[in-house]
């Protein structure tokens, strides 16, 4: 089993930043690829980003390229995410994910086997 807990948000203006924290605990060294996800009410769970622990290899949705950046510490067992320039479209509800499996597309929330609880991070105009 392994536990996610996520850290981090809160309320910014347009053009602020924030950081987000995942810390893993438990069978961390089955984990493959960690990833980030947001959902806002009344839309589908969205791929933020992704890294693959083992390489560091990083994806992000196009939506956030150039703004957010998606890092770990291994010896830490946390996955951070950096959000710059936050846009009031950014706001949602964000979550850490984490799979012991290669293969899928890292931004199918199907392919992740534990979640994080969720933390809000809301953007005024």
């Amino acid at each position: 089993q392994v536990q996610l807990v996520e850290s981090g948000g809160g309320s910014v203006q347009a053009g602020g930043s924030l950081r987000l924290s995942c810390a893993a605990s438990g069978y961390t060294y089955s984990i493959k690829s960690m990833g980030w996800f947001r959902q806002a009410p009344g839309k589908e769970r969205e791929g933020v980003a992704a890294i693959y622990t083992g390489g560091g290899i990083t994806s992000y949705v196009d939506s956030v390229k150039g703004r957010f950046t998606i890092s770990q510490d291994n010896a830490k067992n946390t996955v951070y995410l950096q959000m710059n320039s936050l846009k009031p479209e950014d706001t949602a509800t964000y979550y850490c994910a984490a799979t012991q499996a290669y293969g899928g597309r890292w931004n199918d929330p199907r392919r992740y086997d534990y979640w994080g609880q969720g933390t809000q991070v809301t953007v005024s105009s």
